[in-house]
């Protein structure tokens, strides 16, 4: 089975466009350091829940859209491995300190997939 990191943020809707900017520059960098797949997606059909929700988990204001994204790896060993490929490489210096987003109400978190069906 795989392994699988998980994302959730709140992004300004003015700041889609950087954000798509610096989606490519993570998926260009983690696919270069071995990750199986990548992914990035804006909010399409997230209301807003009454006891909880995306946007609510990421206290996601009005002017702003929740985005879900997750990267795949053969398993934890090897999500570790890339992720510190990633961490060291030169492409990413200052890009959380630049984001275009608020990384403190990131959402994030590594899951063991007990169902798998397809391939990535």
């Amino acid at each position: 089975m795989s392994y699988v990191d998980g994302f959730v943020i709140a992004l300004p809707k003015a700041n889609i466009d950087a954000y798509k900017k610096m989606a490519e520059l993570g998926r260009e960098v983690w696919m270069s350091h071995g990750a199986l797949a990548y992914a990035e997606c804006l909010g399409d059909d997230v209301p807003y829940g009454e006891v909880t929700s995306f946007p609510r988990a990421v206290q996601a204001k009005e002017d702003e859209t929740v985005v879900f994204s997750w990267i795949v790896y053969r398993d934890r060993a090897h999500r570790d491995e890339v992720n510190r490929k990633v961490m060291n490489d030169p492409r990413m210096a200052g890009a959380m300190e630049s984001a275009p987003f608020d990384g403190k109400r990131m959402i994030y978190g590594g899951f063991q997939p007990f169902i798998e069906v397809g391939g990535h």
